[in-house]
């Protein structure tokens, strides 16, 4: 009998991180359903399954053999992908490893808790239900951000940020988010002045939800979704989730306005054709997965703001808006172009325009992250909220908890840090068309006439193939030959708001 080889350090680490895939694929599929379709009876369950999940998976990559190996492995003749997956295998091993077993667990079950009140105290404008359940998930945030903090000789809030955005720092963004106070505001003003001679016409609803969601479909086909690995449903909240293989992507639906649902779903179409295009052999690995929420968030934004909100493209899905909604006159292809680019300060984040949506962001960036430092507590979000929305976007929120900071599911659910990947993303999605528009100076008809293969093309050659193999910065430079320049960003408002 022949002897088998033995497995390399290496081998035994990527059968180990195929086992924590396979485990994510369930908790993904699981909390898919958390948002989707549970019944609000089994929560408690749920939160309990969830954190048992979440607890196994930590007590695997703890594991004590893990440090022996992880060294071992690194003085082993690896390929470059190899050793890319090798060095997010060790950052994994490195925040997990900082975290209590009883910490991730009593995470799990706070947030689980909070995530599912805020879907009935949301609509009740009950922020003190919500505050206090919020307060225990702030508390057992701040202990986590203390313990990564610690060991990165970081702040609590860059160690929180540093999971979703690797290698960023409150720092970084605040000065990225004080250049773009600067002219934002005039911005937003001169658009709104422009805007005031223009004529649109209103769409005339009702718009039902099942016709909504037949336009969804078929403006998805347009934009590529594999129907075979995913599929649209509705949730309190818009999201993707699920796992490359299937992608669950959410909306939700007003049937006095279908223009939200709509960009909603091209929002996380976007997502869902970044998960559906990474590399298919590498997906049970860390570096076969997106590489930050910036550049995920890029791929959403290129797909709504780029590409989604350009006359050429609502020239191209004109015909099945009024295919499903109705033949009328505010459905022609350029008043469609004025209603997705109306600047209107507002409420709701998710309903922003693209030129007001950074001050909702800078809002939130500023308000977590000192709570997360301890200079503020959550009493005291609502009127930071009023004041900032009222400095940023003279829009008044006193009172009305609803549209104001119960709006969003990121803090109910412990998703602190994440908030700057939104405009970060917008910035890097703003540079990716500089690019592709430098390669193909006839993109605007392509796209009009259906073409969207520059578009796809560059995305799955320079960014959905990567996956994580490149670390950020290098993946930026070299896809567009410079790292993160916000003045592609600025430039595209200019350009789609001012000219």
């Amino acid at each position: 009998m022949v002897a088998l080889a033995a497995a390399s350090q290496y081998q035994e680490l990527a059968a180990l991180f195929t086992r924590l895939y396979r485990f994510r694929h369930l908790g993904s599929i699981v909390g898919w359903d958390h948002s989707a379709i549970m019944p609000k009876k089994g929560n408690e369950a749920r939160a309990a399954a969830l954190a048992e999940l979440g607890v196994l998976m930590h007590n695997l990559l703890t594991d004590a053999s893990l440090k022996g190996k992880l060294a071992a492995a690194e003085q082993e003749d690896l390929k470059p992908v190899e050793r890319a997956n090798l060095r997010e295998m060790r950052r994994s091993w490195e925040s997990a490893n900082l975290l209590p077993a009883k910490l991730v667990e009593a995470m799990s079950l706070a947030s689980s808790k909070c995530e599912h009140a805020w879907r009935e105290q949301r609509p009740a404008n009950d922020w003190r239900g919500l505050a206090s359940n919020l307060k225990e998930v702030v508390r057992l945030s701040r202990e986590q951000a203390r313990l990564l903090a610690a060991e990165k000789s970081s702040s609590p809030y860059d160690a929180l940020m540093d999971q979703y955005e690797p290698g960023m720092t409150s720092k970084k963004v605040e000065a990225i988010f004080a250049d773009v106070k600067t002219w934002l505001p005039a911005l937003i003003a001169k658009a709104q002045h422009k805007q005031a001679s223009e004529s649109v016409i209103k769409p005339v609803g009702p718009f039902a939800t099942e016709k909504q969601k037949a336009l969804g479909l078929a403006v998805m086909q347009h934009l590529q979704f594999d129907f075979d690995g995913g599929r649209l449903d509705v949730s309190a909240h818009p999201f993707c989730g699920g796992v490359p293989e299937d992608v669950r992507i959410t909306t939700r639906y007003r049937e006095d306005d279908f223009a939200q649902s709509l960009m909603g779903i091209v929002h996380e179409t976007g997502h869902a054709r970044y998960e559906q295009n990474l590399p298919r052999h590498l997906v049970d690995q860390p570096v076969g997965v997106a590489r930050s929420m910036g550049i995920h968030e890029s791929q959403s934004l290129s797909f709504e703001m780029q590409l989604g909100r350009s006359k050429p493209f609502l020239s191209l899905i004109a015909p099945l808006v009024r295919e499903h909604l109705g033949d009328q006159p505010a459905f022609s292809a350029d008043n469609l172009a004025l209603l997705y680019t109306r600047v209107k300060p507002g409420f709701i984040r998710v309903d922003a325009d693209e030129a007001c949506y950074p001050a909702h962001i800078i809002l939130r960036f500023e308000i977590e992250r000192a709570l997360i430092d301890g200079e503020i507590e959550v009493e005291d979000i609502p009127s930071l909220w009023d004041e900032k929305m009222t400095r940023y976007l003279g829009v008044e929120t006193k009172g009305n908890f609803t549209d104001g900071p119960m709006q969003d599911i990121h803090w109910p659910a412990g998703l602190f840090g994440y908030f700057p990947s939104y405009t970060l993303g917008a910035m890097y999605a703003a540079q990716y068309f500089a690019n592709i528009r430098k390669q193909h100076p006839n993109l605007d008809e392509r796209i009009a006439k259906g073409d969207l293969a520059p578009i796809f093309d560059w995305l799955r050659d320079n960014i959905w193939s990567k996956a994580s193999e490149l670390e950020t910065d290098e993946l930026v430079m070299q896809a567009t030959g410079e790292a993160l320049n916000p003045a592609h960003f600025r430039a595209h408002l200019e350009a789609r708001y001012l000219s």
